[in-house]
Formats: C-alpha cells, structure tokens, sequence
C-alpha cells in the first residue's frame, strides 16, 4: 500500500486527507493519505523515507514550502520561479519539488469561465501560495498586481522575488480600511488566525467575519 502525506504547522485545520482519501477510496488505489505536523528538523528524515519509498509523495504547506527546497535534489520551472514547493517526489533517482498551487490557481478560473485579461488584482496577504497565485495571474495577462501585507519586510521580499510581476504595494491595515469605507462589509478569514478579526474590531465597523477552519465551515459557510 502506498502512503502520501500532507505536512505542515499547525495541520489540523488541512482538508488534504478528505479529498485524497475520497478520490484514492472511489477509484480503488492501494494508496493512504494522511497529515503530519512537522518542525524543520524532521524535514531531512522524512526526505530519507521518501528515497527509500517508504514515502511515496509528500504535499507541503505552510511555513515549509520554501524551507524544504534545500533538501531537494531539483526543482520544477514552477517551483524554481515562485521558490514555493507543494509537492514533492521521487524520480529517476532524485528529490524533485514541484508547485501545483500554479496550474490549479489556473483551472479553477477556467473552470467557472472567468476572464481575467487584462483586470486590476488586488492581493491581501503575501503567504505561502502567494508567489503562486502571482505567477498564475501574469501567465493569464492580467494588466497589473497590487499586493498588501501587514509586515512590510515580507512584502517587499515577495516583491524582489517576482519583480516584474507585482507593480504596486500598499500596506495591510490601510488596504483593510479602505475597502470598509468602500461598503466592503464580509470578509473570510482562513485558517486559525484572528488577525483580521481584530482589526476589523479596533475599526469598531459593522462588518462581518466568516472564519473558515475546517470542511464544515466551508459547507455551512453564507455569503
């Protein structure tokens, strides 16, 4: 039986085991999908598992999607442009990181037939799939990226790393207002973070929060 896993931290809010299992159990595969929450010292052993195919593919998450690369043997054009691996495998004798995040970012617009040639993208937040999304978005032509964030160092290191694809930066707290005083009045906090809750609350705003952290908050969640 072949094992895949999923790791990251924190990884309990991951719904990457239900949606693996879901496809591995309908379509019969001799295979098993599980999540690991990891620290960066258990990076290399579980490098070594993977050589020796006790492993047979790992999916990363955050924070370890530009950590693990130095473990790696080769990385994708995908993975070398946005330095973010989602996945990675043994092949031909070597570690190979690849990035995913890209070409589903792309599939998912095409799927519900969305154009976004030539379109003003507006990015709240410069984390792990981040790097991605931009690198998707300049492949499908939009005209221009302005991207915020609450730390400024990490937003100007995402900007120096995709140089020609980001345009603008404007910063998180400011970025936040303004779309309030637009009458942006919902917005979705993901994972198990409060930071934009507590902002909004600071505002001292009628504005609603939808937290999503697990897949039962996706399937109640009202927009």
């Amino acid at each position: 039986m072949k094992k895949y896993l999923v790791i990251g931290k924190p990884i309990n809010h991951s719904l990457s085991p239900d949606l693996h299992n879901y496809w591995i159990k309908k379509y019969k595969i001799d295979a098993f999908y599980e999540k690991k929450e990891i620290t960066e010292e258990h990076i290399e052993t579980l490098i070594n598992e993977l050589k020796e195919k006790k492993i047979n593919g790992i999916n990363v998450t955050v924070p370890f999607k530009k950590t693990v690369i130095p473990y790696l043997d080769k990385l994708t054009l995908e993975a070398n442009s946005t330095q973010s691996v989602n996945t990675i495998y043994f092949r031909k004798n070597e570690i190979i990181g690849h990035n995913t995040d890209i070409e589903g970012f792309e599939i998912s617009l095409n799927k519900i037939k969305y154009d976004i040639t030539n379109k003003e993208v507006f990015i709240l937040g410069s984390g792990g799939v981040v790097p991605s999304i931009i690198f998707a978005l300049k492949k499908m032509r939009v005209s221009k990226i302005t991207i915020s964030n609450r730390t400024k160092t990490k937003a100007e290191d995402l900007k120096n790393l995709l140089v020609k694809q980001i345009e603008n930066r404007v910063r998180w707290r400011e970025s936040v207002i303004n779309m309030i005083k637009n009458n942006v009045n919902h917005f979705i906090e993901i994972g198990p973070g409060k930071v934009l809750s507590g902002l909004v609350k600071r505002i001292n705003k009628e504005v609603k929060i939808s937290t999503i952290n697990n897949q039962n908050d996706i399937e109640s969640l009202e927009i």
